[in-house]
């Protein structure tokens, strides 16, 4: 199943995409609500909705503005570095524990939104990421039984501000800056996938500039062994979202000059077999104009 969360002139629903058209579950039975935590919470409602879609209407999937899949996601965890050839050109060590790091929720937004580029630096880079949500808690989970934990994959774009990320040892000020993360617009639950969600191209653009291509399957760490390490120190809860770390080709290692983000722009993010999350870049002082004037 392919789940999209988003606004149509109809108010807010969780939608099932098919193809180019996607039927509105909420309207189908109110109890979906207007993001994916009642279904990922209760599979039963999964399997009633899904019996109620035969013949139901559908609407256009580009009618639908996106939102985030997960209103309010309790825990974001990040892997730093997970592709080997992007840890050699960040200059790292290749590290025999994986790196983490959080994101807070102001830190995120939906697909479409606009990623803004902060007053205080210009260097706003891209990081194509496979990104799950957890459907099944718990704490000390295996390796082997982590998938099934898992609720879903989408895309996400882990947008950097560089030189803040690089003035501590603790990457938390360059990830954490205000609408810089963002996520979906569709999630895939994993019957649709590969296992793991390995195998599968992933890439990031601007226009016909690609900037990364690589495949999940060159990941260090796959999403089972994540999912395993993290429950080790962390119980994880329905609705957590965990990024997988991003491939080579970001902007501060382009040679000889960084490719940074520039407002004006739109970034693509790219994972076979999921979609596409697009989003302009805006200059932070331009957003907060839009906003004050909404």
């Amino acid at each position: 199943m392919k789940y999209m969360v988003g606004k149509t002139s109809h108010g807010d629903a969780v939608f099932a995409v098919q193809g180019e058209n996607a039927i509105d579950l909420t309207a189908l039975d109110a109890n979906v609500g207007t993001d994916l935590m009642a279904l990922i919470n209760d599979p039963a409602l999964v399997e009633s909705v899904v019996a109620k879609m035969d013949g139901a209407p559908s609407v256009p999937v580009a009618s639908i503005t996106p939102a985030l899949p997960v209103a309010q996601p309790g825990t974001i965890i990040c892997l730093g570095l997970n592709y080997t050839d992007h840890i050699k050109e960040g200059g790292y060590d290749i590290p025999d524990y994986p790196a983490l790091f959080m994101r807070g929720r102001n830190s995120i937004m939906a697909a479409g939104s606009p990623m803004v580029r902060p007053n205080c630096s210009d260097k706003l880079d891209y990081e194509a990421e496979l990104m799950l949500i957890i459907g099944k808690g718990g704490r000390h989970i295996s390796e082997a039984d982590a998938l099934s934990h898992v609720f879903g994959y989408t895309v996400f774009n882990d947008g950097s501000v560089r030189d803040y990320q690089r003035k501590t040892h603790q990457w938390t000020p360059g990830k954490n800056f205000d609408q810089t993360g963002a996520i979906g617009p569709f999630v895939v639950t994993p019957d649709d996938l590969p296992e793991g969600a390995s195998g599968l191209k992933i890439e990031s653009r601007v226009g016909d500039e690609i900037l990364q291509s690589s495949n999940t399957g060159n990941m260090i760490w796959s999403a089972a062994q994540t999912i395993a390490t993290i429950s080790e120190y962390a119980t994880l809860e329905p609705g957590d979202h965990i990024a997988l770390g991003t491939p080579p080709g970001v902007g501060h290692a382009k040679k000889p000059n960084p490719r940074w983000l520039i407002p004006g722009e739109v970034v693509d993010i790219e994972i076979e077999g999921i979609g596409i999350c697009s989003n302009p870049i805006v200059d932070e002082a331009d957003f907060v104009r839009g906003v004050a004037a909404e």
